[in-house]
């Protein structure tokens, strides 16, 4: 019985979470998380846009809120808003911008897009970064393009920390598949050798110096 509450709760939460993406617009939302608490419902949604998100005078988050009451039965919804203020850092929001750029400009440009976003990754500081776009972008057939710079660890607990997002964009030849994966500037890599340091501690050795 429990269990059945638990997958319940689960599916309530994703037609949630959908639906305030739904209703704040593509791109606008990172993370939705929902938790609940003795006095009501706290809806925290992090973005890059607040101003976008809380609207003129507060008015979409009031609106948002009737929402939630009246549409999902919440008896006493609380909305958060947590600004993301390195969005290039950010997985979810950076898929999202390829996306939104793809149907914009068309899946032709989508290395441009792609290479472009790359730099901006790694100008905000990132370690590594990964980008696969997946469709049938400049031919007949379906396959994936691979962009990375960088250190990216995929496997062992290094692994861990990636940060990393999927997103799908609707163009004229069809969907086309995003995906990405950035390793943040202050991850912290167990199994990554410095060999600039390696080899200051081998030419000390040698000098006798250690």
């Amino acid at each position: 019985m429990e269990e059945r509450k638990f997958v319940k709760l689960k599916k309530d939460e994703f037609e949630i979470k959908e639906f305030v993406k739904a209703h704040l617009g593509k791109g606008r939302i990172s993370r939705l998380d929902i938790e609940y608490t003795p006095v009501g419902e706290k809806v925290v949604i992090s973005t890059s846009k607040p101003g976008l998100i809380i609207g003129r005078g507060g008015e979409r988050i009031t609106m948002l809120t009737e929402t939630l009451r009246k549409k999902f039965k919440f008896e006493n919804p609380h909305i958060e808003i947590k600004e993301i203020t390195s969005p290039y850092l950010d997985a979810q929001t950076v898929a999202e911008e390829i996306a939104m750029n793809i149907e914009k400009s068309g899946p032709l440009r989508f290395k441009l897009i792609a290479y472009k976003m790359l730099q901006q990754i790694m100008n905000a500081g990132a370690k590594g970064v990964e980008l696969k776009i997946s469709g049938r972008l400049p031919s007949e057939r379906a396959r994936t393009w691979r962009f990375t710079k960088g250190y990216l660890k995929k496997v062992g607990d290094s692994a861990k920390v990636v940060d990393k997002a999927q997103v799908v964009a609707e163009t004229k030849v069809g969907s086309v598949g995003i995906s990405v994966s950035i390793l943040h500037p202050d991850a912290k890599i167990h199994d990554q050798i410095d060999y600039a340091k390696l080899g200051m501690k081998e030419a000390n050795v040698q000098n006798g110096k250690v």
